[in-house]
């Protein structure tokens, strides 16, 4: 299947981050840690109309971005999991 989002919305494949200590203890990314998350962006729609003209959007395919870990929509396709997010609700692309 294949998912183009409308609009200024972008679909994100979430990247999980395990943290390591300096001794090399890996701890797992847990719920309760409330920090942005990461991902990578798959899709993006062509931009939002306001007042008759497209913004164009500021991501594109590919880039490594930063958000926040409320707020998004769940979308599991395939046995996928992926996000849906408006483009303001990104803090970061990651370069």
């Amino acid at each position: 299947m294949n998912i183009k989002p409308l609009f200024d919305n972008v679909l994100i494949e979430p990247i999980e981050e395990e943290e390591i200590t300096k001794s090399g203890i890996l701890l797992p990314n847990t719920a309760e840690k409330e920090k942005p998350e990461q991902g990578r962006v798959i899709a993006v729609g062509q931009g939002q109309e306001k007042a008759g003209k497209i913004i164009p959007m500021k991501v594109k395919i590919g880039d490594r971005v930063l958000f926040s870990k409320y707020g998004l929509t769940e979308i599991k396709v395939d046995n996928k999991e992926y996000l849906m997010a408006k483009q303001s609700d990104l803090l970061a692309i990651i370069e």
